[in-house]
């Protein structure tokens, strides 16, 4: 008998189906590699378009399930597509896609190490070799997690835990003082969300002003930390990002690793897209004091070629690294063990944790962390030279010269206000959109919007990049005040 369940589970159908979707998915690859003039970066679709035609295929049933796969990669965004100048997320390299449809398939959740027993010991070898690329020491330690702001509110809890008084598994935190921490105004929103996670609220946030080119500025650093102190907040944490969200700075971390020592605060940095600039010779100096972190978070799937979400946050010493979680979970974990590496539950917030170790390490076993530095070079290269045919383009004003490969620019045009700028930008990103030849954001930065390229593809060249500028130019002559 034939059942539903056997044909779910039938070896031959899956040989077929699966060759047939590797055979898409390396047309697709072919495509933006070699015809990308001929697809768009983005084949936009309303929301309530999308809705309508998924509800009806799930309603009538799509017996044919390659019709499915076609059809998502037409309505999804190409970010192996050159036009791709989007949000920062890399292009998945083939093997690590391969190596996730691995990880997928056998589904071995990693919260304790015999549900997981390759993945972690990767993961453990994985994030030990990144610890030495970002100079942490032999002492190093981590874990991989679902994402950046998981990977920030850890690192944040465990600050709590180290820095705070009292026991706060078991007594709470405590009324008085009220605990805080100092970051830059230009931090990602999701250090801000972690605070308040926690119960610090508005007053627990100790926005530190940046300077003309986004970095925190760290003569202030001390007026503001005098400033918490007497308002009762007890300072335990000092966060640096590298490199902002919006602008991409990288602020001074040899500087906050000096502030931090001097008041014993953790040092915890928000690298989740930056910090894999350690793997470049060239651009490393931006890093410089990121070894002296307490913790560092790093996204694999920002600027490693990598599939989402594949986030590593490191300790400088390992052990840190099972202060933020104290529970007892006695089915699961013996908690009377010195150094239970291997049980990751006792270290993270997932439980059911996804084998997210093996599409990263397979990368890096297979080609060397050369691969990462090429990439690194090549992608923050692409930004410097843009950022420099925009400085010569009198239609073009950029905010700041890029560190990395993230751009801001808008278009300017004598005789108009600031919010006939911001109106002007915003209606040249929404032609674009919805031409989707290219595929680019708009930020809103000190009050005004900008637009904001991040050069993802490696194979994205000044060809690529003038044309958007042109392509910008030319709705930009369509539009009305």
């Amino acid at each position: 008998m034939n059942t539903l369940l056997q044909q779910a589970y039938d070896p031959e159908t899956m040989r077929r189906q699966g060759h047939a979707l590797i055979d898409m998915l390396a047309d697709h690859l072919q495509a933006m590699r070699h015809e990308p003039e001929t697809h768009a970066a983005i084949a936009y679709l309303p929301p309530a378009e999308a809705l309508a035609e998924w509800t009806q295929r799930i309603r009538e049933g799509e017996p044919d399930p390659l019709v499915i796969f076609q059809r998502v990669i037409q309505q999804s965004v190409k970010l192996h597509h050159p036009h791709y100048l989007g949000h920062q997320i890399s292009p998945p390299a083939p093997i690590a896609a391969l190596a996730g449809l691995l990880g997928d398939f056998l589904n071995n959740g990693m919260g304790v190490y015999e549900m997981g027993m390759a993945g972690t010991a990767a993961e453990r070898a994985l994030v030990y070799e990144l610890g030495q690329v970002l100079g942490l020491g032999d002492d190093c330690g981590g874990f991989l997690t679902s994402g950046g702001t998981l990977a920030n509110l850890t690192a944040l809890l465990t600050a709590r835990s180290i820095k705070a008084a009292g026991e706060v598994w078991t007594q709470g935190s405590p009324g008085t003082p009220r605990l805080g921490l100092m970051v830059s105004e230009e931090a990602h929103y999701c250090v801000d969300r972690a605070a308040r996670i926690m119960g610090w609220g508005d007053a627990g946030i100790i926005k530190v002003p940046s300077g003309p080119q986004f970095r925190m500025k760290t003569d202030l650093l001390e007026t503001y930390y005098q400033q918490a102190q007497a308002n009762g907040i007890q300072v335990i944490a000092l966060v640096g990002s590298a490199c902002s969200t919006a602008a991409g700075a990288f602020d001074d971390l040899e500087a906050l690793a000096d502030f931090s020592e001097k008041h014993q605060l953790w040092f915890h940095v928000d690298g989740a897209h930056g910090a894999a600039l350690a793997f470049s010779a060239k651009h490393k100096s931006l890093l410089r004091g990121i070894e002296r972190a307490d913790s560092v978070a790093m996204d694999f799937h920002k600027m490693l070629l990598t599939p989402s979400v594949t986030t590593a946050l490191l300790y400088r010493h390992h052990h840190h690294s099972y202060s933020a979680f104290q529970q007892r979970a006695s089915y699961l974990l013996e908690w009377d063990a010195q150094d239970e590496w291997h049980n990751l539950a006792r270290r993270t917030f997932e439980c059911t944790k996804l084998m997210l170790s093996i599409k990263a390490y397979t990368l890096w076993a297979t080609y060397g962390p050369a691969l990462f530095e090429e990439y690194v070079d090549q992608v923050c290269q692409m930004g410097h030279t843009f950022g420099q045919m925009i400085s010569q383009d009198a239609d073009f004003e950029l905010l700041s010269p890029p560190d990395c490969n993230i751009v801001c620019y808008r278009f300017i045009r004598p005789g108009l206000s600031d919010e006939q700028t911001d109106a002007l930008n915003q209606y040249i990103r929404r032609q674009l959109l919805e031409e989707g030849d290219f595929y680019l954001l708009t930020a809103t930065i000190r009050g005004r919007v900008w637009m904001r390229s991040t050069i993802s593809n490696s194979f994205t060249s000044p060809t690529d990049l003038q044309a958007v500028l042109d392509r910008c130019r030319s709705f930009a002559l369509t539009w009305q005040a």
